[in-house]
């Protein structure tokens, strides 16, 4: 490859970098158990409750900081109907991130109802500088 060819294509490697992105590789390593509580409706923080309500309709995770305490929030949109539950399958950390992970489980036919759904949860955990790895899937 002449020097013409090569710096043409360190020049175009260059131009497809986006500018300003930051990836974040995770190493899992070993991971412990974290303890965190479910937060009721009525003890949900009334800031975060408005962001919930602003996301609802899509897909959504996020944490929120208050004091020493971390929320995590993961909502799983606009769902035809209702009697969707959420569950918890995993809370723990590694020595470089913290791991969330849920499940929603759709409901029974007689518990359905006929009006569209926003099932969410609000985790509360320890304050922490790790990054936060949410993990979850659907189960209709």
């Amino acid at each position: 490859m002449g020097k013409r060819t090569g710096g043409l294509l360190c020049v175009l490697l260059l131009a497809l970098l986006p500018a300003g992105c930051q990836f974040i590789r995770i190493e899992e390593g070993e991971r412990t158990p974290l303890e965190y509580t479910i937060v009721k409706q009525e003890e949900i923080p009334e800031e975060i409750s408005e962001l919930m309500e602003q996301k609802k309709k899509k897909v959504f995770q996020m944490t929120y900081q208050v004091g020493d305490i971390r929320y995590l929030m993961k909502g799983y949109g606009e769902q035809l109907t209702g009697g969707y539950s959420i569950q918890v399958e995993e809370v723990s950390e590694s020595e470089n991130a913290v791991f969330c992970k849920t499940r929603l489980i759709g409901p029974e036919k007689a518990d359905a109802g006929s009006e569209p759904s926003y099932p969410c949860i609000v985790l509360k955990i320890r304050e922490t500088e790790k990054p936060i790895e949410f993990l979850g899937f659907i189960i209709k």
